[in-house]
């Protein structure tokens, strides 16, 4: 027996508890298409909060996403404690050189506060406007940089690792400092009217660091964070591999977990089984070469081993899908889930 159609919102809160909706819910994470929707340069793009608002509210149309996704480009949070970004037309913005040249200048680095940084202003207005247009239909996901994550961007790798190894007293100085802007940031953001935040943490991830040393430090950090934000909260490694930390992410607080495609999606479900509701896992890399044949071949596969039982969302697995993806694999993408992914699976031809 089919369910009756949803709205975005009812689809995703019922994936979100274990059980089946109407369909597999899709999160389209196209934070540049919106540029070529409006047929503007990204720079100009993304200097505007009406111009995100309209590029976002385009996409949830065009592609029939489930979800607005509110997110600008990670170094906006830099942008915020003073550093620069560099803006490119074929790619998303980057940061600039690392803003701590030193490392003992972060006994007096102070976190910013959202009133006053400028660059945030953006994102939540652009929040505002879109909430006024979707009210409750839509879930709005809003982002933050994990405070453990934030400083590859704040110090460069390098450095940062040298802290993390070698520096614990400046290391804990630099968490205190990004986990109140981390908190401050998300709960604005869902003051504006997101529904809920995603948890960048890429160097969480066991691609990056030992699982050891991540529950030493990432998985302390997140606990303490995410009990903090004022609403619910989807925890993504960013292509990063996550299977073997499964059972600690559910333990942080997080309701989702965004997971590689380097990673087989059938074991990350079982793992996640009532735990965790799992996103991903398109690979927005081969994405790029694929056909709309490959494309919707490759979500009919995904959705068979990942969405029975509900608990999953298809997705892609970085949280950003490259300007250079066409438009007809995108389209190609969201026809398969509407074909492949009402319930129950495998009723479908």
């Amino acid at each position: 027996m089919k369910t009756a159609k949803m709205t975005s919102m009812e689809r995703v809160l019922t994936t979100l508890s274990h059980k089946e909706p109407d369909r597999v819910p899709l999160f389209l994470l196209a934070t540049m298409h919106g540029a070529n929707e409006l047929g503007i340069s990204i720079t100009e793009y993304f200097s505007k909060a009406e111009n995100v608002a309209e590029g976002q509210l385009r996409i949830l149309k065009k592609y029939r996403n489930d979800c607005i996704y509110s997110f600008f480009y990670a170094p906006l949070e830099i942008e915020a404690f003073g550093g620069k970004v560099i803006f490119s037309e074929d790619g998303p913005p980057n940061t600039g050189l690392p803003f701590i040249k030193n490392l003992e200048d972060i006994s007096t680095l102070l976190p910013p506060k959202i009133r006053s940084a400028k660059p945030l202003h953006k994102v939540l207005k652009a929040i505002q406007i879109l909430k006024e247009s979707v009210k409750s239909d839509v879930p709005i996901i809003g982002v933050v940089m994990s405070p453990f994550s934030l400083p590859v961007m704040q110090l460069g790798f390098d450095k940062y690792l040298e802290l993390m190894y070698y520096r614990e007293d400046l290391f804990n100085r630099l968490m205190q400092v990004n986990e109140e802007f981390c908190v401050d940031w998300a709960n604005a953001q869902l003051e504006a009217g997101a529904t809920a935040i995603c948890y960048f943490d890429p160097v969480s991830s066991s691609s990056i660091i030992p699982k050891e040393k991540y529950l030493e430090t990432g998985f302390q950090i997140a606990k303490r964070t995410i009990a903090r934000i004022k609403g619910p909260t989807a925890t993504h490694f960013a292509s990063g591999n996550s299977l073997q930390l499964i059972d600690d992410v559910s333990k942080t607080g997080t309701a989702v977990i965004g997971v590689s495609a380097a990673e087989d999606i059938s074991l990350i479900k079982g793992a996640c089984k009532n735990k965790l509701t799992v996103l991903g896992n398109l690979d927005g890399i081969t994405m790029r070469r694929w056909t709309p044949e490959q494309a919707a071949e490759n979500v009919k596969n995904i959705i068979e081993k990942a969405a029975p039982g509900g608990g999953f969302i298809l997705s892609d697995n970085h949280g950003e899908i490259p300007i250079q993806v066409p438009d007809e694999v995108l389209l190609a993408i969201s026809e398969a889930v509407h074909t492949y992914g009402r319930y129950p699976i495998g009723s479908n031809p």
